[in-house]
């Protein structure tokens, strides 16, 4: 399945209707680990800025990654003074768990994350989320690097951060400016086919999450920030340096080998509900053309060198036959991955076969080249054979990209893809549908303002979550269950 063409399993963006139900429109995930001095200035100083400034209802959550001194405590009571606070608790450290494990059990349609520190100004965090409130972007980050943004800190840190950015445009192409500002956010659909794909549990997890999204085609919208340092951070920057290094060496291998399903995240043609009334769009012929006689030239050239090596030791028609099989392989391969946008190993083999009959067809024009050629003449130059064999292969490049297009790599727009929902069950609460609406939901339901007076508060769950974050669960649903009050940590006082 092509991402160029696929529908996924993602449905066009539309703007979240503004209304007054019960759901918070954003919930803000705070991850902390050892964080008792920091955690209550930082949750009162939030909540005040969205009550005074935010015109939807939101939530904040707590997420409590295997902190050993009483920041639970400090959570707990938190989220009992104030009801648009949460607190969970899980009993593995790990940001990157964290996030995954909170985004995937939340019901609000935004998702964000900021650090406990809040380092960046506040005054960013609207202009972050109404791009995915609206339905024009699938991530916001904010942006520590760009032209606008105005940073304050040290010249080590600073030299870090852009040296790391600049690794991940070199080795992954990447195009966002700052993959490490925690300051993040994302639409709850995007996330539930996103996460799953994500591997790193630590620092890590926020890059991979963009680059993932980046390649599948998802719109990701930057907002310069205004950030102060924080001297007290614990961050410890060789160790996550190092982790960050490693993770970019397994993505980048990943995305290399084409082991990632990233079609599932492909949005259909227009985000204008107009643009669906649209008939005969083009699938990408013109990408494919070009695309294709890269590789073709390529292989061509492969061929080539390959024949003249051969053609060394053994007659004309051995070479051709040896040096076709070898670029046959090499060239399917290719095209598989880069013209027709097809990755993951599934098909692989049967698109190599098919290729392979391609093969015997391109080889049976050169051949049947050569042969003339021998038959007009008894000992024709290296040069003319050469000569002869272009032609031919042009002859056959042709055939080729249209068996490929028409036969190995057809265009499966039509077909209903199988879906593969990734769903996080939310108590209280109906459950999800992977496109984002809740089931006994009308989908067009208004989506809530923030009440003025709140007549009810949102109960402190803990989560044993470390499997779950681990991806250690058997299907593709996932369950968090509350712990029992025997579960609970000793530690925390609830």
């Amino acid at each position: 399945m092509r991402t160029d063409s696929s529908p996924g399993n993602l449905p066009a963006r539309e703007h979240l209707p503004a209304g007054d139900a019960g759901t918070p429109v954003l919930d803000v995930v705070i991850p902390v680990y050892n964080e008792e001095k920091d955690l209550q200035p930082c949750v009162l100083r939030l909540h005040e800025h969205l009550k005074r400034t935010f015109p939807y209802a939101f939530r904040i959550t707590v997420a409590d990654n295997a902190s050993t001194d009483t920041t639970p405590q400090v959570a707990a009571r938190l989220a009992a003074q104030i009801p648009e606070v949460r607190s969970f608790r899980l009993e593995q450290k790990g940001r990157g768990r964290a996030l995954r494990t909170v985004w995937s059990a939340s019901d609000a349609p935004v998702l964000a994350y900021m650090d406990v520190d809040l380092s960046t100004d506040l005054n960013a965090l609207l202009p972050l989320v109404a791009p995915l409130i609206s339905g024009h972007s699938d991530l916001a980050i904010g942006s520590r690097l760009s032209r606008s943004s105005r940073v304050v800190r040290g010249a080590k840190r600073e030299f870090i951060s852009r040296t790391y950015n600049l690794i991940l445009r070199g080795s992954l192409q990447a195009r966002f400016s700052d993959a490490q500002c925690g300051f993040k956010a994302i639409r709850r659909d995007v996330a539930q086919l996103l996460l799953p794909l994500i591997e790193d549990t630590g620092w890590f997890f926020d890059t991979e999450m963009l680059v993932l999204a980046e390649r599948a085609g998802l719109r990701i919208h930057e907002v310069p920030v205004d950030w102060v340092d924080d001297p007290e951070s614990t961050v410890h920057i060789v160790k996550t340096a190092t982790d960050d290094l490693k993770g970019v060496w397994r993505v980048g291998r990943a995305l290399a080998t084409g082991s990632l399903s990233l079609d599932r995240l492909a949005r259909p043609f227009g985000d204008d509900p107009r643009d669906r009334e649209l008939t005969d769009i083009p699938k990408g012929l013109a990408r494919q053309l070009v695309g294709f006689c890269v590789v073709g030239g390529l292989s061509t050239l492969f061929y080539l060198l390959l024949y003249s090596g051969f053609r060394s030791f053994s007659g004309s028609q051995v070479a051709n036959a040896l040096a076709l099989l070898v670029s046959a392989v090499a060239n399917t391969a290719a095209n598989r991955r880069l013209t027709f946008g097809v990755r993951g190993r599934g098909g692989a083999v049967r698109h190599q076969a098919q290729g392979l009959v391609v093969f015997a067809i391109g080889l049976a024009l050169t051949s049947g080249s050569l042969a003339a050629l021998n038959a007009a003449t008894n000992d024709p130059a290296h040069s003319t054979e050469l000569a002869v064999l272009i032609a031919a292969n042009l002859a056959a490049t042709v055939l080729r990209f249209l068996l490929f297009r028409a036969w190995v790599f057809p265009d499966r727009q039509g077909e209903s893809p199988s879906p593969s929902p990734v769903v996080a069950s939310h108590q209280p609460g109906p459950p999800v549908h992977p496109t984002g609406v809740r089931h006994g939901v009308d989908a067009h339901a208004p989506l809530p303002q923030r009440p003025t007076t709140p007549s009810s508060s949102y109960d402190t769950a803990q989560f044993r979550a470390g499997e779950a974050a681990d991806r250690t669960w058997g299907d593709s649903t996932m369950q968090l269950q509350a712990v029992r009050p025997h579960d609970h940590d000793p530690r925390n006082a609830r």
